[in-house]
């Protein structure tokens, strides 16, 4: 599951980074913390580079939503898309194969369960200030005939480090090397490649540390550094 990034990125970073203008940058907020149900507009770049980076809605709306209530009701349980089934599932399917696009994120955060405690880690890709999930997206018509893109963040099964801390759900974002971005937004490539780019990446390519209760704290601005810093838990594990 991945449904708490940090895209504290400007506008020129992201433009450097995927070479590529952001649209409506004006209406774009950078942020140490983007939440799923906040439904926030986030950056993504699309397999049409030309097209450039461009903010679509987190939680996928498919194209047949039939109305405003089936839509809504669909994008809360569209954040992420499992890679096991993404190729089948009907809200997912078409998107995946043509509409695929990169999710830019500093970071992304997950929750250890230990005893009766949650304990917050934040978990960067080594040596990639910056890094792509892998995202698929699609456009729905709103009543007015307004377009709403959207998009949802693929997960796939944990790997060593990420089964520690994601001890319950065991799960973790697609995350691709920059050598397999254009790979993931190439148009026409089969399944078996696009299966073979959804593997987790291995556990020696992250970093991963604690992080302070800031983060579950709804009251606070959690948009700020203190977020991601170091924090150590009077607690003991095979990670601590």
């Amino acid at each position: 599951m991945c449904f708490t990034v940090n895209v504290n990125i400007i506008k020129e970073e992201l433009e450097h980074r995927y070479g590529s203008e952001l649209i409506d940058h004006e209406k774009y907020r950078p942020s140490y913390y983007y939440h799923a149900y906040s439904l926030p507009s986030m950056p993504v770049v699309c397999s049409d580079r030309n097209a450039g980076i461009r903010l679509f809605r987190w939680g996928l709306i498919p194209s047949w939503a039939a109305d405003e209530a089936e839509a809504n009701d669909i994008m809360f349980k569209t954040f992420n898309a499992r890679s096991e089934t993404i190729s089948t599932k009907p809200a997912f399917r078409d998107s995946f194969s043509s509409r695929r696009c990169l999710v830019p994120v500093r970071g992304f955060f997950e929750w250890q369960h230990h005893g009766g405690r949650k304990i917050p880690w934040y978990i960067t890709l080594k040596g990639e200030e910056i890094f792509s999930l892998a995202g698929i997206w699609d456009s729905w018509t709103m009543a007015g005939g307004v377009s709403l893109n959207t998009f949802s963040v693929v997960t796939t099964r944990a790997n060593s480090l990420m089964e520690e801390i994601h001890n319950t759900k065991k799960r973790m974002p697609v995350i691709l090397p920059a050598a397999a971005e254009g790979l993931w937004l190439r148009e026409g490539l089969v399944e078996d490649a696009l299966m073979a780019l959804m593997e987790p990446v291995g556990s020696d390519l992250l970093n991963a540390h604690t992080i302070s209760p800031l983060i579950t704290n709804a009251r606070a601005d959690r948009n700020r550094p203190e977020l991601i810093m170091p924090y150590d838990y009077p607690v003991q594990g095979t990670l601590f």
